[in-house]
């Protein structure tokens, strides 16, 4: 990325305050850099996109008001103006997700630098499920089984190739800095072998009941394959980090529900803490899909599956608070539990697993590694476990309207 793109490298002290806790889930949230620069405000109606050209750009009909009115505005933006503007202000603007592509932005330096944007659950805040059992129906609905024990992350073989699960990281930028989370390609029903969708977590995408959407969002799929060191991935080149280039969020969506209930800590929301992505190629070229160069992709299970069903599952991500530093994709492999965070909504999966802030989104495989049922949501303070949400119904709803656009 060209200097005059890169944000300060300055870590804001509150992601790195949410880093040091031991487990968080890593948010991905938006960096006000839409910049749909250039048009000049005294150029004819004639000469703006049409809304078709709008559409193909990834912008929406109606532009916010709020954006940079000269290249001077917008220089300032992208050199990390913005920040000093109400952050608060600011998140309940991004009432529309807005993703023009800036090209080069996300260089193999920056992508380094990104924090974990954390969401950390306090053990207080949760039934400790010491009674565990059934609820009486044979159902998972309204139980908390006891808490897992402890399952220690290990590092996917190296080098990742396209027999590696189809896992990689998101990028973007918050009013807090650059952030990460991990994402997977799954499959496209409409367009079998030829899927551009990404599934994470909704908190990767969307801030929440006190928020908006979050920008510059990107995937890089088989994020660093060789397994460079976190000083190498700084001097690398982009075709090292990046073998299979960045991709754009063309569209995003979540649930309603994580919309208006979701929060940066604390497990409000979790339960439907889920989104899907629809992507496409930096260089804007035709080509083949994301899931052609990946070369596989996970087919999302929306039939929340009961517990005892399932003999394990494998969370994968690339974890970046300590003892991680995001430069690797790991994966942990354990019987799921259930957890009850809010008896009106699914009961959650939950798996003992060592996997910290970073790992957010990241894709939950059947014991084959064909099949996704959920996505990391949230873990406690203390690190140990994690939890995905049973998607069903309202998660089929958001990936329906992306995998129509």
């Amino acid at each position: 990325m060209s200097a005059n793109l890169r944000p300060p490298r300055r870590r804001p002290a509150l992601a790195v305050a949410a880093v040091v806790a031991a487990l968080a889930l890593t948010a991905t949230a938006c960096g006000p850099e839409d910049d749909n620069a250039g048009g000049d405000p005294g150029a004819s109606d004639s000469a703006q996109p049409d809304k078709k050209e709008k559409r193909d750009l990834g912008l929406p009909e109606e532009l916010p008001k709020d954006l940079p009115s000269s290249l001077e505005d917008l220089d300032k933006w992208r050199n990390g103006a913005w920040k000093n503007w109400d952050r608060d202000e600011w998140l309940r603007r991004a009432k529309e997700f807005v993703n023009p592509i800036i090209d080069d932005l996300w260089d193999p330096d920056r992508m380094k630098d990104a924090d974990g944007n954390d969401r950390k659950v306090d053990e207080d805040e949760i039934d400790d499920g010491e009674s565990g059992g059934d609820n009486g129906t044979g159902e998972d609905e309204g139980v908390t089984d006891p808490t897992p024990s402890r399952v220690a992350a290990k590092p996917v073989k190296l080098p990742y190739t396209k027999a590696t699960p189809p896992v990689g990281k998101v990028f973007m930028d918050t009013p807090q800095g650059s952030m990460v989370c991990s994402g997977t390609v799954v499959t496209d029903p409409a367009h079998p072998g030829k899927s551009n969708l990404v599934a994470t977590a909704g908190h990767c995408v969307h801030a929440g009941k006190t928020g908006g959407w979050f920008r510059n969002v990107v995937f890089v799929p088989r994020y660093n394959p060789k397994g460079l060191s976190n000083a190498e991935l700084g001097k690398a080149s982009k075709k090292d980090v990046a073998p299979d280039g960045v991709w754009w969020a063309k569209y995003a969506g979540t649930t309603d529900h994580w919309i208006k209930e979701g929060s940066k800590t604390g497990g409000r929301g979790a339960p439907q803490d889920f989104a899907v992505l629809k992507v496409q190629p930096e260089d804007k070229k035709s080509g083949p899909s994301l899931q052609e160069i990946v070369g596989k992709a996970a087919k999302v299970n929306f039939n929340t599956p009961r517990v005892k069903a399932i003999p394990s599952l494998t969370p994968h991500g690339y974890p970046a608070a300590p003892p991680y530093d995001g430069s690797k994709m790991l994966t942990c492999k354990d019987k799921p539990g259930r957890l009850t965070i809010d008896p009106s909504e699914p009961t959650m999966y939950r798996v003992g697993c060592s996997m910290t802030g970073g790992s957010s989104g990241g894709g939950w495989l059947s014991p084959s590694g064909r099949q996704l049922l959920s996505v990391t949501s949230i873990g406690p303070v203390g690190g140990g476990w994690l939890a995905g949400a049973r998607i069903g119904k309202e998660s089929k709803d958001v990936f329906d309207s992306i995998a129509k656009k």
